[in-house]
């Protein structure tokens, strides 16, 4: 999640601009990566079209359904999907190679319960999931802009978290993990002041890394340095 300057807009082009989750950085596949394109998109794919998604017939049963947001590489939403095949679980990705790798994945593991959208999340959660239809939604690790002047392009703002708990069902779980603590504070912030969530912890307040959450090569080389991490849990009230 990074991308193009908007600093010399003028005012009415930055009210005007949609949200957007992301800003495009494909980088460059392998050739596992493009393979894995062409032998598991149509199994584990799904192309945007704008239009509501019937997701049991997606996945040929009702059942829980879990939305990931920026899942990277794929390492923790294969885990995830390995970990609970009782739950359906949708990622959403920008990123070619990330999604490559986990189509690869998924495609290996005979992953059923594993669909994924190669395309911005926001778009997503607007145009083609029902409200009240998620039972949780996981966000992890998301590009902080650490500089103030970039904390605006921040995913987790309120309009984007307004409709988060449109989608999510009441009683269901936002949870979200960063290792930066400004934008730890920056999410209580944004979270706290919404009323149709509640911290599990209290007030401004994070739980240790849960077992449904993998812990990364990178988030252990980071604890190690003495990097924190912080885990929000929010229920839809």
């Amino acid at each position: 999640m990074s991308g193009d300057s908007d600093d010399s807009a003028p005012p009415a082009a930055l009210r005007n601009r949609p949200i957007r989750s992301f800003v495009l950085r494909q980088g460059r596949q392998t050739v596992a990566q493009k393979r894995a394109f062409e032998l598991y998109w149509d199994a584990h794919g799904l192309d945007y079209t704008a239009a509501p998604r019937d997701f049991d017939a997606v996945f040929g049963r009702r059942a829980p359904r879990v939305l990931e947001i920026g899942f990277g590489n794929g390492e923790q939403l294969r885990f995830a999907a390995q970990r609970e095949p009782g739950r359906d679980f949708i990622g959403v990705e920008v990123h070619g190679p990330g999604v490559g790798r986990l189509l690869n994945g998924a495609g290996e593991a005979g992953l059923a319960n594993l669909r994924v959208y190669q395309h911005d999340a926001v778009e997503v959660l607007q145009h083609e999931i029902a409200p009240a239809s998620l039972d949780e939604v996981r966000i992890y690790f998301p590009d902080p802009w650490h500089k103030k002047r970039h904390n605006k392009r921040r995913l987790v703002q309120p309009g984007f978290v307004g409709l988060l708990c449109e989608r999510l069902r009441p009683g269901g779980l936002l949870h979200l993990a960063t290792d930066w603590e400004n934008y730890a504070e920056h999410m209580w912030d944004v979270l706290d002041a919404e009323p149709r969530l509640h911290n599990r912890a209290g007030a401004r307040g994070f739980v240790p890394r849960p077992e449904w959450r993998r812990q990364t090569h990178f988030e252990t080389r980071g604890l190690k340095l003495g990097h924190g991490v912080w885990d929000l849990l929010y229920d839809r009230t």
